[in-house]
């Protein structure tokens, strides 16, 4: 391929990234990082995410906080970096990165509508446990060791009266944020985002101080040079990875359950990016085209949590090793489940189709099994 039409189609790769993020996806989400960088409490943050905090309390927290945001894999950065710098533990952190793009309620209500119930609800409870399991290991790799942060701070029963602007700001950049991304008609979007703009603004302005402002806009502003940079950089590249890895080509290998079949699809959406939501109609359009269950899985899991730009950036927040670390475990913990959901569901199906007494080819075991009609439902519903 010649090398002006890759690079065109990487740059028109990152015009469309900016057209379609900038303004209501990574804008807000700017300054609700600012926001917590400069204007949370510590002790908060401390209280419910830090290294110290109750493990029974701090990756619940974490977890489904991420699981509220309507954000990918790029989106998230900020957050992750303004929760990370004001204190949070290292695991609770990792769990919130996890969770935010893998597991937000827009992509699992889409999953199941688009892709089935089946798939939406293993797709939401293998990510919940992933990003658990993912922000324990992390902690007790690299925080067993960890002695310089005790967190001694409680919350007391004043705490709503002294954080209540905190949180009101907070509530109204989240609106922001959710909102931005869930309306997809711009009339109805700019009915909601410009009043509630104007509304975060006064409020703002009428509840801080000019120093307090200032805060909020230098921590924006450190994460803005810290990240942009390597996310376009990280972006431009994938534009030009997408054009060299044909679709095509990638479901020719996915049409299965194999280690093969589940790695390439872990590494494939791992490597690839996903804006939000979009990791859906491309696994459905791989799962026509061949693509097993259990890579569909895999790639459901590993896609919307990593891209190359997504890589990129947290190896310059949390440092190469915690990095790599991290990385390995959503891949390695994408192709597990992948491989186990591919069989678990090869084998209920199965179980209820050998009922049946017309043959057909089973796309996940390559396996000639009796035909069910389109209406009959499998796994205990219907069998």
């Amino acid at each position: 391929m010649d090398i002006t039409v890759l690079i065109n189609g990487a740059i028109a790769f990152v015009a469309e990234y900016l057209s379609a993020h900038v303004l209501t996806c990574l804008v807000p989400a700017f300054f609700l990082a600012g926001a917590i960088a400069a204007l949370f409490s510590k002790e908060v943050v401390l209280t419910y995410l830090g290294a110290d905090a109750k493990k029974s309390i701090a990756y619940p927290v974490a977890a489904l906080s991420g699981s509220l945001l309507a954000v990918c894999s790029c989106t998230v950065l900020p957050l992750f970096a303004g929760v990370y710098r004001r204190g949070a533990g290292l695991g609770p952190a990792t769990t919130f990165l996890f969770s935010a793009p893998a597991i937000n309620v827009l992509a699992v209500v889409y999953t199941a509508k688009a892709l089935g119930l089946e798939l939406g609800a293993v797709r939401a409870v293998g990510a919940i446990g992933c990003s658990v399991v993912i922000g324990v290991l992390m902690a007790a790799l690299f925080e067993r060791h960890k002695e310089e942060q005790q967190c001694t701070y409680t919350v007391h029963g004043s705490s709503w009266r002294e954080h209540r602007k905190s949180i009101g700001i907070f509530v109204l950049l989240l609106s922001i944020l959710v909102l931005g991304g869930a309306i997809t008609d711009w009339v109805l979007k700019a009915s909601a985002l410009i009043p509630l703009t104007v509304l975060t603004g006064y409020a703002a302005r009428s509840w801080y101080t000019s120093e307090e402002l200032s805060e909020w806009m230098r921590e924006t502003w450190f994460l803005v040079k810290m990240i942009v940079p390597l996310l376009l950089g990280g972006v431009f590249l994938m534009g030009i990875v997408v054009q060299l890895l044909p679709a095509e080509l990638i479901a020719r290998y996915l049409g299965g359950n194999t280690l093969m079949a589940n790695t390439i699809a872990s590494l494939s959406g791992a490597l690839m990016y996903f804006a939000t939501l979009t990791e859906v109609p491309i696994v459905g359009g791989l799962m026509q085209l061949g693509m097993g269950k259990g890579p569909a899985l895999a790639m459901l899991l590993a896609g919307p949590a990593l891209s190359l730009p997504n890589m990129i950036v947290i190896s310059r927040v949390m440092g190469t090793r915690r990095a790599a670390a991290y990385i390995s475990m959503v891949v390695v913990f994408s192709i597990v489940l992948g491989l186990s959901y591919g069989y678990i569901h090869a084998a209920c199906s199965h179980s209820c189709e050998s009922k049946r007494g017309v043959a057909y080819e089973n796309r996940d075991t390559g396996n000639w099994m009796p035909k069910v009609p389109s209406t009959h439902k499998i796994c205990g519903k219907g069998c």
